[in-house]
């Protein structure tokens, strides 16, 4: 963990330096096994960085993650899955609430995923999955998902004992076909233009001590509170080895995972936000070109617009035109000055 720490100290040249050191030293490198209790700190945050300066730096980049999803948006081409995995109080409500503040809400679905109910448990487990899949243009966002089939269900046997599969299927083997399963679903995806990107929220179990206690204590927070909460923290060894399994078999080039630091929320936030920006940068999304015909007809709009008033137009805009026309440049009428619509059709309405 020290030679991580310290190379990742050294690598702070500018902003995009920075980013890149960060999710090199937060991902999970696909093909290699990782000690999850060794090689990833959850109270990691970076000597190069302090709170302040984050929160600045944080409001900075959800500008830039509003601009990046206005383009993802009006390109109608990719869509974006935010996978979010943790354990209890690492803080995967308030890490979606600040870090998609500022992004247009009619572009990012969120959805919670409980306990499977009695229709869901009837279908295969990445059915509810699939139902949910963002549109193009979109960003979803999976709080909790299709891991928790590898995760809670390994730690509990008495879940898969009770699902509806013919017990042959019930063996040791299910988590490796699962694990190839759920690979070549998000293999499927990336192929299709949904680009998934995956964080666990790795907080510490003394971290988590603390959160419980404050929901137990300030009245404000008594609602988050819950007795199986502290029954889940009597298992926290079995998740720890269950989520490294999961690591080591899940994080592929197409979807590689993230173990982002959770003992410092600011820090966390931070983050995923970087992660989710380098991640649409390197789409290339640009706003859509107009053709020439529409380019024509913004022009005729345009004139119809200046002429609404009976023929009188703007002094500023005659001025303007009979100059370019004095001087030879490109005809007054030929001028382009539009701004490229966005494809908007059914709920893209903004």
């Amino acid at each position: 963990m020290a030679n991580r720490t310290e190379d990742m100290e050294t690598r702070i040249e500018d902003v995009e330096a920075r980013i890149e050191a960060l999710m090199e030293f937060m991902r999970v490198p696909p093909g290699r096994k990782i000690n999850l209790r060794k090689d990833y700190d959850p109270g990691f945050t970076g000597r190069w960085l302090k709170k302040a300066e984050a929160k600045e730096t944080l409001a900075r980049g959800i500008q830039m993650l509003a601009e990046m999803q206005d383009k993802l948006w009006a390109q109608n081409q990719y869509a974006l899955l935010m996978v979010l995995q943790a354990l209890d109080a690492a803080g995967k409500d308030g890490t979606i609430k600040h870090v998609m503040s500022g992004v247009n809400p009619q572009g990012v679905d969120v959805y919670s995923f409980k306990a499977p109910s009695g229709e869901e448990r009837d279908h295969d487990y990445l059915w509810r999955n699939f139902r949910a899949l963002p549109a193009r243009g979109d960003i979803g966002i999976f709080n909790r998902s299709y891991y928790e089939e590898v995760l809670v269900v390994r730690v509990h046997p008495e879940i898969l004992a009770g699902q509806q599969l013919p017990p042959a299927l019930k063996d040791e083997g299910i988590w490796k076909r699962r694990f190839e399963e759920i690979n070549n679903f998000e293999k499927y995806l990336v192929d299709n233009g949904i680009i998934v990107v995956k964080f666990f929220l790795y907080v510490s179990k003394e971290a988590q001590k603390k959160r419980f206690l404050k929901r137990t204590m300030l009245p404000e927070k008594n609602w988050k509170f819950s007795a199986a909460d502290i029954k889940e923290r009597a298992h926290w060894d079995d998740y720890l080895d269950a989520y490294e399994d999961m690591f080591n078999h899940t994080s592929t080039e197409w979807a590689p995972w993230y173990i982002v630091p959770a003992d410092h929320k600011w820090f966390t936030r931070l983050a995923v936000a970087a992660v989710l920006y380098s991640t649409m940068k390197k789409l290339n999304l640009a706003y859509p070109t107009v053709s020439e015909q529409q380019k024509q007809a913004l022009l005729v709009a345009k004139e119809e617009l200046e002429n609404e008033d009976g023929g009188k137009k703007d002094k500023a805009v005659v001025k303007a035109k009979a100059k370019a026309a004095a001087n030879k440049k490109v005809p007054a009428s030929g001028r382009e000055g539009t701004r490229n619509e966005s494809k908007k059709k059914g709920k893209k309405n903004r």
